[in-house]
């Protein structure tokens, strides 16, 4: 390809909007274009490094799955048979929809479950025609509130994802491990720092997950490691061991007055206690999808707070119909003038709800499983400006659920061994592994007759993999202050022939025999021949990240080129070298 031709414009200047170092190389560089909020345009350098990607994926899924394409629009209909419509739509509120001429609505994919499973219904119907394992590339478009980071969070988006079907969950495990292996081996043979992690299964649900972070600053996940391999999770899952608590320093029930006390610091400094020694009470209000409004009591340990995530997973668990909505809660809504915010006890009585449609008339009571453990705590005493202290579960306070919702700090230990102490590190989320079980195939009546004729429901797994993200992680990650960085089997070319004075007729006939040669080699080629200057033409090479540039100057009188890698396995990024003409395809084949 001649550069003269390429639809290509590199910027001097940092776009205002580019939020990571990798957005402003992609679009310095003429990769990639905004053209609106979490919409970009992606120009032929960029589509060369995701076809690219895609075939390194492929080469690694083909061996344990088949491709297919499923269609983007999808009926409603099939979302209401899994029960996902009014959680995508409402609770998440991340899935685009569109009407038809005849009324019918439809969902603009933002994943395919509910089409693998229609499809493989259709097809399944003895366990002799399982394990069935498909992968596709495919738009997906999340309406996104916040786009951002460039092609990390945006509205269209190239993904793999992928969805396995089997007849036995030891078969699923065997797949959930070895298609966890490919996705390890795809990170690794780009060269990137990476970690796997125990994740949140969120709305795709299931009982497992794993996520493939890609270390970066600008990653959105936090995630939580021990030192000896053995435990990573993103934060929204992680688990920890809480600090040692020392004895209480109250012994019996009292009752004390604590003016002005509304938080967990001041009524400490009143009552002469820790925080560790405290069971703060936090209400939230959570909406199902029929518009139920439940108050939720939240018990925990004073010095923790809650993960909302894991929140949110108990409360769905404990309520009928999807949760759509869970926010602190905003009392004026359904509160008495009795509920004394500040002073709340565990016990607070479901008399401060106002009885009208709309709101349930008994609070959902949960206990964080640390705050469970304490003997002799200080809490609210329900009354203005009261505390009271020495309390127990179980004799001054009936003990609610118990469920681990506390949230996981860096610093603390882990629980696989205490002597490891959980570090933390950015990531971007790059892929999302799933043990979905029957969830989607008990719904949506995805059955297989077993070997003793008995129907079951197919054990399912899904596994996606984020192919424009991917493409941004390894900008953000391998890049510098010169540019971009490609790994050799994602670089849109493998050389750039840069011609330095394209009125010396010299130079031109020496890049002319050099592109054909090297393209006979079977290397990809960039050929500069613009009229430019050449530390113009230097600065967009190292912008764009090509492997070698090979620079035809002066020294073309004499038969002579220059070879400079932008980067290379065995050697260091800048290394240069002043070849003879016959020597540089030979070279560059070998590298």
């Amino acid at each position: 390809m001649r550069l003269s031709q390429l639809l290509f414009s590199s910027l001097r200047e940092v776009p205002a909007d580019a939020e990571t170092p990798g957005t402003r190389l992609l679009v310095r560089a003429g990769f990639v274009r905004k053209v609106g909020s979490g919409l970009y345009a992606n120009l032929p350098l960029m589509q060369r490094v995701l076809h690219k990607l895609e075939n390194l994926i492929r080469i690694e899924l083909d061996a344990i799955s088949q491709e297919v394409s499923f269609p983007v629009l999808q009926p409603e209909a099939l979302w209401r048979e899994s029960g996902r419509w009014e959680a995508y739509t409402r609770a998440e509120g991340i899935m685009f929809t569109v009407q038809d001429r005849a009324g019918r609505r439809h969902a603009l994919g933002p994943t395919h479950e509910e089409v693998a499973v229609d499809v493989v219904r259709g097809v399944v119907r003895s366990y002799r025609d399982l394990p069935v394992s498909v992968y596709q590339f495919g738009r997906k478009f999340r309406d996104e509130l916040r786009p951002r980071y460039g092609l990390l969070r945006t509205r269209e988006f190239v993904m793999k994802d992928a969805y396995s079907f089997h007849a036995t969950e030891a078969d699923l495990h065997e797949h959930f491990e070895a298609m966890s292996a490919a996705y390890g081996r795809i990170l690794t043979r780009l060269g990137l720092r990476w970690r796997m992690v125990d994740a949140d299964s969120g709305h795709i649900g299931g009982s497992a997950s794993r996520e493939f972070m890609v270390l970066a600053d600008v990653g959105e996940d936090e995630i939580l490691f021990t030192q000896d391999g053995l435990y990573a999770a993103n934060i929204e899952r992680a688990v920890s061991r809480a600090s040692d608590l020392v004895n209480s320093p109250f012994q019996s029930l009292q009752k004390h007055f604590t003016p002005g006390t509304v938080t967990v610091a001041s009524a400490c400094a009143v009552l002469g206690c820790e925080a560790a020694h405290m069971v703060k009470n936090v209400l939230y209000d959570a909406v199902t999808a029929d518009g139920l409004l439940t108050p939720v009591l939240v018990s925990l340990r004073g010095d923790h707070s809650v993960n909302s995530v894991k929140l949110w997973n108990a409360v769905q668990h404990r309520l009928e119909g999807t949760l759509v909505s869970l926010e602190v809660a905003q009392t004026e809504k359904w509160a008495t003038g009795d509920l004394t915010l500040g002073f709340i006890a565990p016990d607070v009585p479901d008399s401060v709800i106002v009885r009208r449609d709309g709101v349930r008339g008994t609070f959902l009571r949960l206990c964080d499983s640390e705050a469970s453990k304490l003997r002799h705590f200080a809490t609210g005493a329900n009354e203005t400006d009261h505390h009271v202290t020495g309390a127990n579960w179980g004799t001054d306070f009936a003990l609610p659920a118990v469920v681990d919702v506390r949230q996981a700090q860096a610093g603390e230990r882990a629980v696989h061994d205490p002597a490891q102490v959980l570090q933390s590190a950015r990531g971007i989320e790059m892929g999302h592994v799933f043990k979905l079980g029957t969830k989607y195939s008990a719904a949506m009546t995805a059955t297989f007759t077993d070997a003793d004729n008995v129907e079951r429901p197919i054990q399912m797994g899904c596994y996606g993999l984020g192919v424009t993200r991917l493409a941004q992680a390894v900008a953000e990650q391998l890049a510098d202050e010169k540019g971009l960085i490609w790994p050799a089997e994602l670089a849109p070319f493998d050389v750039v022939l840069t011609v330095v004075d394209v009125q010396n007729a010299t130079q031109v006939q020496v890049a002319e025999q050099l592109y054909v040669e090297l393209r006979q080699a079977g290397l990809e080629v960039l050929l500069d021949d613009r009229p430019e200057r050449a530390g113009v033409k230097f600065t967009d090479a190292e912008l764009m990240g090509i492997p070698c540039r090979v620079t035809i100057g002066r020294g073309a009188q004499q038969g002579e080129v220059e070879v400079r890698a932008r980067q290379a396995d065995d050697r260091p990024s800048g290394e240069q070298v002043t070849l003879p003409l016959e020597q540089v395809r030979a070279f560059l084949t070998e590298r």
